[in-house]
């Protein structure tokens, strides 16, 4: 058990296995601990302003890397999102013995209400950033995702499908024209459709936050709504403008703003 970590200036690298799996993560801070999942196909990195905002304000941040990225190394095939909770779980175990507020971007909301459903009694809250996943995506915008991996385009056919995915109207999508990973998101795509959507879309039993773009393309309004109707004591919805699915590079101080005052309620 990692109990001492350096001060809030440091950061730590970790390699933490399990013999049929090898995750890296970054540590950074002291305080109540936030786990931060990225979204399909890209790393912690998109997390770097978020998780300096939120370690200024006295949390501990903890970020695995999908499998894939970096060090972190497992099997690519024949997975569920329980896989991927359970890598989760594996650096939260290594990191801290308290319950952990999960913060999953994207498809990592996916992960973060799998984590949450499956270690109820290690989850303190959950913060979904783009919480999609009931309501269909339109075949425009779907081509769109599918062409925000092909990294082979011509860059202006590239970031025309990135900006119609993942960014509000008036935003530049050139802040994401790298860090793409398409073996990660196929084998997080395969991982989801072996997974019944029932077996992880409440997020477990915690308090939830879902921090809705008003421009998501990918995971529009309708999904925020429906999990918060069918939760109502449990869900609070933000709505947060000039945002599209990406949100991180688009809206980062509203976020963390967002967060830590959710945070805040639910100490």
């Amino acid at each position: 058990m990692l109990t001492h970590l350096p001060g809030p200036a440091a950061a730590v690298e970790l390699q933490v296995a399990d013999g049929q799996r090898s995750i890296q993560a970054e540590v950074l801070g002291e305080g109540q601990p936030l786990v931060l999942i990225p979204s399909l196909g890209r790393g912690a990195q998109d997390f770097d302003d978020l998780k300096q905002r939120l370690r200024a304000a006295g949390y501990q941040i903890i970020l695995p890397q999908p499998r894939g990225i970096a060090g972190s190394r497992g099997a690519l095939t024949d997975l569920t999102l329980n896989d991927l909770a359970e890598d989760v779980h594996l650096v939260v175990s290594r990191v801290t013995e308290r319950p952990v507020v999960v913060i999953g971007h994207a498809f990592g909301n996916r992960v973060a209400r799998t984590f949450a459903t499956r270690y109820p009694e290690r989850t303190r809250g959950v913060v979904l950033l783009a919480a999609g996943g009931a309501t269909p995506i339109p075949p425009t915008v779907a081509k769109a995702l599918r062409d925000s991996f092909r990294t082979e385009l011509p860059d202006a056919e590239h970031m025309a499908a990135v900006h119609l995915a993942f960014f509000a109207d008036r935003n530049d999508p050139a802040v994401w024209r790298d860090g793409w990973y398409p073996q990660v998101a196929q084998y997080q795509e395969a991982a989801n459709h072996a997974t019944p959507r029932n077996s992880w879309w409440s997020g477990g039993t915690a308090p939830l936050l879902v921090i809705q773009a008003v421009e998501d393309r990918v995971a529009p309004q309708d999904n925020a709504r429906q999990l918060q109707a069918a939760f109502p004591q449990r869900v609070q919805v933000q709505l947060l403008a000039n945002a599209g699915h990406a949100m991180l590079p688009e809206q980062p101080q509203a976020i963390a703003t967002q967060i830590l005052q959710w945070l805040a309620q639910h100490r």
